[in-house]
Formats: structure tokens, C-alpha cells, sequence
């Protein structure tokens, strides 16, 4: 029997079984097994913010942001995945799809792997500064690099299908481009991931319903003295 971890260090060495059409049919499930375990796992240590800060309700904060790691990556993948699609016949590459949804899968879980090998920096920053705000910050940081990293493994991944018609590069680019706008929207809709402070623990912020980039203008407009 094959080891977890076997199955996460070939997703990050690029292993043949995670991409080739040709591979075996459980790749697609290890992917996706791969990518809800390691975010949870993250989600976990996002979560032991309240615990270390010693505030009350830890245990459920933890178990709310272990939901919503992997929640937040494989919402934002589905709700961009039709646009995709109907990009990749527009260019003429659908007969490529399949292939193409194996790369992005072992992306996403390859961005989890990389997310959950951050912990220890997390918790780290958590037992080392109280502070709310800078345990965002560095949450941020530590979701930019994991995101950067599952870039990296995306063109490569890709490599081949770019090879065999240069017009995946496009398609790669307007991905990109799809995801990042609807997961930030997205996390915005599940925070907090945290959890403030003497705040009372909740799955969503009351004020949930709202819009990322309307609330950026408007703290834009204010800084600019409107």
C-alpha cells in the first residue's frame, strides 16, 4: 500500500501517474483526496489562532477553518471550471480538456500540499505575536507563497499541452486570471478564517453577503479623501 505522503511528493516531483491521459483512472481521486487533506490540515493551524492567543470556543474555530481551506479552494475551482471549459472549445483545444483538468486538479492540490508544509511557520507566528492583524498578514503571505508555487507547478504541468498547441498558453493566462478574481470574492464570502479576538466564532461573518472589491474601492475612496 502507497503512503499519502507518497502520493503528495509525486504531485510536487510532477510523477507521470498526476498529469498523462494515459495514467491510471485513481489519479483523479488522489488528486482530489490529496488537495481536501492538506488544506484542511491548514485550515487546522489557521484555526489555532484563539487557542494560542487563549481565547475561548478555540476547538470550533479550529474545525471552521479546517472546513473552509479546502472549501475556499475547491469552490473557487468549480465556479471557474464552465468558464474554462467554454474557453477551451472557443480556442479549439477541448479536445485537450481532460487533460488539461488533470493539470489544474494537480495544481490545486500541489498549492494544499505546499500550504500544509507552511504550518509550522503559522503556528510559529502565532506562539511568537497576539497581534490579530499580523496574524492575517502573515497568513496572506504564506497563501501568496503557496499560490506562487502552484504556478510554478501549473506551467509545468502544462508544459506538454503547450508544446502540442501554443494557444494553451492563453488559456493557462485567462485561468489565472478567472480564478484569482473569484477566489478572492470567495474568501472573502467565507471569512473568518482566523477568527478575531473576543469575537464570538462563527462559521460566517454576519456581514458575509458582501462584495471584496466594492469594500476595496470604498477604503480606495476614503484613503484618497472622498
Amino acid at each position: 500500500m502507497v503512503s499519502p505522503l507518497a502520493y503528495a511528493d509525486d504531485i510536487l516531483r510532477r510523477a507521470p501517474w498526476t498529469t498523462q491521459s494515459g495514467a491510471t483512472s485513481r489519479a483523479l481521486p488522489r488528486l482530489i483526496l490529496n488537495l481536501t487533506a492538506f488544506a484542511f490540515f491548514y485550515g487546522a493551524a489557521m484555526g489555532t489562532f484563539r487557542l494560542l492567543a487563549r481565547e475561548d470556543e478555540w476547538l470550533k474555530q479550529i474545525f471552521y477553518s479546517a472546513v473552509k481551506v479546502p472549501l475556499l479552494l475547491t469552490c473557487s475551482f468549480v465556479i471557474g471550471l464552465p468558464s474554462f471549459f467554454v474557453l477551451s472549445t472557443l480556442l479549439g483545444l477541448r479536445r485537450d480538456f481532460a487533460e488539461s483538468l488533470r493539470a489544474l486538479v494537480a495544481a490545486q492540490a500541489g498549492l494544499a500540499i505546499v500550504l500544509a508544509a507552511f504550518a509550522p511557520l503559522t503556528l510559529l507566528w502565532y506562539a511568537s505575536s497576539t497581534n490579530y492583524n499580523s496574524a492575517l498578514f502573515f497568513n496572506g503571505i504564506m497563501f501568496a507563497g503557496a499560490s506562487l508555487a502552484a504556478q510554478y507547478l501549473l506551467r509545468e504541468f502544462y508544459r506538454p499541452l503547450i508544446a502540442r498547441n501554443p494557444r494553451h498558453r492563453k488559456l493557462l493566462i485567462a485561468w489565472g486570471a478567472i480564478y484569482i478574481a473569484v477566489a478572492i470574492q470567495l474568501a472573502w464570502l467565507l471569512r473568518p478564517f482566523v477568527g478575531a479576538p473576543q469575537a464570538p466564532v462563527a462559521f460566517l461573518r454576519p456581514d458575509a453577503w458582501d462584495n471584496a472589491y466594492v469594500v476595496v474601492a470604498r477604503l480606495a475612496l476614503r484613503m484618497i479623501g472622498f
